[in-house]
């Protein structure tokens, strides 16, 4: 008769209760690590901007040489003409237009920022100024 009560007892399934403490816990760990991740955003926002500022800035000194021109091109120029990857887009992180400025042989590429307003102490250029 033991062994009959001990083989049900130890064939019993996991409880509701059981089942709702495993689930909170897993709620909590993925909201601690939602959190967590939500705060990098901003940054890697940026340091995806510089990149492709800087990759903008390499594309225009290649339109010079391939084109023999000191014409300052437009980002649209410089996709369609594949100088520029596709990948990098028109638009900044933000979704704001690129503005390539050209000073004899230099140039610098801003973005606007998070604000998408110029002039302001957000704006990320490359060179920085």
């Amino acid at each position: 008769m033991q062994s009959s009560a001990i083989g049900r007892h130890g064939s019993r399934g996991v409880t509701l209760f059981e089942v709702l403490i495993v689930v909170a816990l897993l709620a909590l760990i993925s909201a601690g690590v939602a959190i967590a991740a939500f705060g990098k955003v901003p940054g890697a926002k940026q340091k995806l901007v510089t990149t492709s500022a800087g990759a903008i800035r390499q594309a225009v000194k290649l339109w010079w040489l391939e084109h023999e021109s000191s014409e300052c091109p437009s980002v649209h120029e410089l996709l369609s003409s594949g100088t520029l990857d596709r990948a990098s887009g028109e638009r900044d992180a933000w979704g704001g237009p690129w503005r390539i400025l050209c000073e004899r042989d230099d140039v610098t590429v801003v973005s606007n920022g998070p604000d998408r307003q110029p002039g302001t102490d957000d704006d990320i250029r490359v060179p920085p100024s």
